[in-house]
């Protein structure tokens, strides 16, 4: 779906080190990073990640994070800028989160 609305996506597939994430984000110039969980015994990998992203000064990258056991207030707590329910919206709010 963000390929179809014209983002560049670069699939790290599943189970990654958050490690990885930053990695790929520094080589390859990366804006938003976005992070699926389908139970809550993923959720905290999540937080790693933006943990990693705060401290590796990567200050332009957005953090992305959705799925069925995702809510704002966790995203909140983690640090996520976004967070979506659905995965359609991303597209349409790009601008407010500053990716185009």
């Amino acid at each position: 779906m963000l390929r179809g609305a014209g983002f560049e996506v670069i699939d790290l597939e599943i189970d990654v080190p958050p490690e990885k994430y930053v990695e790929t984000a520094k080589a390859k110039n990366v804006k938003l990073i976005g992070l699926s969980a389908l139970l809550t015994t993923t959720m905290p990998q999540m937080k790693t990640v933006c943990e990693l992203v705060r401290k590796s000064g990567l200050k332009d990258v957005k953090v992305m994070i959705g799925g069925a056991p995702v809510t704002q207030s966790y995203a909140d707590e983690i640090g996520a800028q976004v967070m979506l329910r659905t995965p359609h919206p991303p597209w349409t709010r790009r601008r407010s989160v500053g990716v185009a």
